[in-house]
């Protein structure tokens, strides 16, 4: 009833879909499990149009495939980057073991048959059944299907296939063997939770292709037992994303999976009917989506950075496997891919690292580098080097481990050595700002919240920034932490509160539709870019929306962010259009490991690590410090400092900078400089 419900507020055409789709799950319940059974042996050679399972094997290992597959790529690689080889077999070993950290489960052995079915953090076991009548966002319980789901990505075992090409260990062989034979013997079609959601056998397909080919030659992969199973499976898994594709009236990176799972699985088998219609649908579904959810200066319009690196990759790996078979990816759809690299350039800070825009849930299409997870930098390098774009190879610094596994060592010593480029860039069209200049790194959200209007992953961020100083995170966002498993927790980290924008009278800028409705929000604020000014010294911000407009007594916030990049000198003022009596609230989230001190009313030592500033306030306003959570990364938090501007009463302007601690600077004057 409730799956009823909310397909009924969607348009007539998208309610006719889900309705014939349900209906289709229903017969499924009882189909599934028999259509699987019918796919001997025999049926699935036949269908391949291979004359025996030998011969099909083999076929399939010869077919080219857009990455490092071979032992002596492999070795190229880890010879090209130091300690790359040490990480990966490091890694490896974790995955021998069977020992996984991820999402916030801290280290934790799966043991002897792994429970796929299973929230390791809670306990929390979902009993195997038919996948579409299992109910897991269990919003009253602690509980976290993505934990299931992420161990069934088998993400983790990737190293262990990389070292087996490494070294030609059969034992890293073994352990991916045994590890995907108890997936299929522990997962029947259709039949437990890890096949609720198509996403995921989606991102299986691109897990589950890669280790193909780099164990497929090895001796514990060699039993004609295991190779049926393990293709079998696979081909299953791409007709379930065929039959159970997630499309709505506004899609996102779920239908994107789904669409790369089906190219590259239809890619994989190459010769039959099944897999030319699953290319053919998933490539069109992504030359369709790429400009519907890429907005043209190459931002994703699911207004978040994590799940932008994740949609980059969704839409170049499948173009970049069309590539390697010769087949055309169009002029249009590379331009497209470009963009997003362009992007993924400008807002990444010198150290490497990125913002906390939006949401995170620590995705990946296929991770193959040892790169700390919030480095996005390959991305510029991979696009740049499958497509030879000068401006992109220009802007790289050293072949990331990502890049080397994506393209091999040769290729990718065209990357141009430390010649990263320094430029305050404007993304007009998906609201992002970034003033960057001499080691100051400032990333403005002034554009749509998530998914056309919807909310999706996007957060009550307009106006929010972060702030990296002479090469110091000195302001930041506070992240996502948890999805379900605590709507608490997952309301308060999108909330205005959670963010470095103004709040007014306590009300959301964009209200929630309900306390349970996690990815969604009232389109409310809406953004406008009032100034964009930068050069090589100074750049200039200025924005507002509409947030506050449907208040009994409007207030429309408009804010001015300015630095200048040769004294690392920022400075933030805000302004309230509208009449009445209000409380405003202003957060500054101060980044990890920065400490505030307050030395006079007013005026605040900001202490960081090796560098020391001083944030100070102009006008009539309290300033209070309090603490604060930041998520770096998906199931975690950490504790933060958090300074809160506040006022009660008739509207005022606040001025506040941040600066070196030895630049004592008036506010007001400040602002007077760099903006005039």
């Amino acid at each position: 009833m409730a799956r009823t419900r909310r397909i009924m507020r969607k348009p007539p055409r998208v309610i006719a879909q889900r309705l014939l789709a349900e209906a289709r799950l229903r017969t499924d319940r009882y189909l599934a499990p028999r259509r699987a059974r019918s796919l001997d042996e025999r049926a699935l050679v036949a269908q391949l149009g291979a004359a025996d399972l030998g011969g099909l094997w083999q076929g399939l290992a010869a077919r080219p495939y857009p990455g490092v597959v071979d032992h002596a790529g492999a070795r190229a690689c880890a010879d090209a980057l130091p300690n790359d080889e040490e990480r990966i077999l490091a890694a490896a070993e974790h995955a021998v073991a069977r020992r996984i950290d991820l999402l916030g489960t801290g280290p934790v052995e799966l043991g002897r048959p792994i429970d796929w079915h299973t929230d390791v953090k809670t306990g929390r076991r979902w009993e195997p059944a038919y996948a579409f009548g299992i109910e897991y966002a269990e919003l009253d319980r602690p509980s976290d299907v993505k934990v299931p789901w992420e161990i069934s990505r088998a993400q983790w075992l990737l190293p262990a296939g990389q070292a087996f090409l490494l070294t030609g260990d059969e034992r890293y062989a073994e352990a991916v063997r045994d590890v995907l034979a108890e997936w299929i013997a522990g997962n029947p079609y259709a039949g437990s939770v890890n096949w609720a959601c198509a996403m995921e056998p989606a991102l299986r397909i691109l897990t589950w292709t890669w280790l193909f080919h780099a164990c497929s030659r090895s001796a514990a992969w060699s039993d004609a037992a295991f190779r049926f199973a393990f293709l079998r499976a696979l081909y299953l898994h791409a007709e379930f994303v065929e039959r159970n594709l997630e499309i709505s009236d506004v899609n996102g990176n779920h239908y994107t999976a789904d669409a790369a799972g089906l190219v590259v699985g239809g890619l994989f088998f190459g010769h039959g009917a099944a897999p030319g219609r699953w290319h053919a649908l998933g490539w069109r579904i992504l030359r369709d989506e790429l400009p519907r959810q890429v907005h043209p200066d190459g931002v994703d319009f699911e207004a978040s950075v994590p799940y932008h690196r994740l949609v980059a990759e969704l839409f170049l790996l499948p173009a970049r496997h069309r590539r390697a078979l010769g087949l055309e990816v169009p002029g249009d759809y590379c331009d497209r891919l470009v963009g997003m690299a362009r992007f993924s350039l400008a807002y990444t800070r010198s150290d490497g690292s990125s913002p906390l825009w939006g949401d995170a849930d620590d995705a990946r299409a296929l991770p193959l580098g040892t790169q700390p997870l919030d480095d996005h930098r390959y991305l510029a390098e991979i696009v740049g080097l499958e497509w030879d774009v000068t401006e992109l190879l220009d802007r790289s610094g050293e072949p990331a481990s990502e890049t080397l596994w994506a393209h091999g060592a040769e290729r990718a010593s065209r990357l141009r050595r430390g010649a990263t480029e320094q430029r305050s860039e404007a993304f007009r069209d998906g609201g992002v700002f970034v003033l960057r200049g001499g080691g100051d790194h400032i990333f403005v959200d002034c554009g749509p919240i998530g998914l056309a209007g919807r909310g999706g992953h996007g957060h009550n961020d307009a106006l929010s920034f972060e702030a990296t100083l002479d090469g110091t995170l000195l302001l930041t966002d506070c992240g996502a932490f948890v999805y379900t498993a605590s709507p608490d927790w997952r309301n308060a980290f999108r909330s205005t509160r959670s963010h470095n924008t103004p709040g007014v009278d306590g009300e959301e800028q964009n209200r929630f539709v309900r306390p349970d409705w996690l990815w969604s929000l009232h389109d409310d604020a809406r953004p406008e870019l009032l100034r964009f000014q930068a050069d090589d010294r100074r750049a200039i911000f200025r924005g507002t929306h509409s947030g506050y407009a449907r208040l009994r007594e409007p207030v429309r916030p408009e804010r001015t962010i300015a630095v200048d990049f040769t004294r690392h000198l920022l400075v933030v003022h805000d302004a309230f259009a509208g009449t009445g009596v209000h409380v405003i609230r202003i957060p500054f989230h101060l980044g990890p490991g920065i400490l505030p001190t307050l030395e006079a009313p007013g005026r605040w030592r900001l202490q960081g690590p090796g560098r020391t500033f001083r944030l100070s306030v102009a006008g009539e306003w309290s300033v209070q410090e309090r603490e604060a959570w930041r998520s770096p990364s998906y199931g975690l938090k950490e504790p933060i400092h958090c300074l809160e501007l506040v006022r009660e009463g008739e509207l005022r302007s606040a001025t506040v900078v941040v600066a070196p601690a030895d630049a004592d600077l008036d506010p007001e004057r400040a602002l007077a400089e760099l903006t005039r």
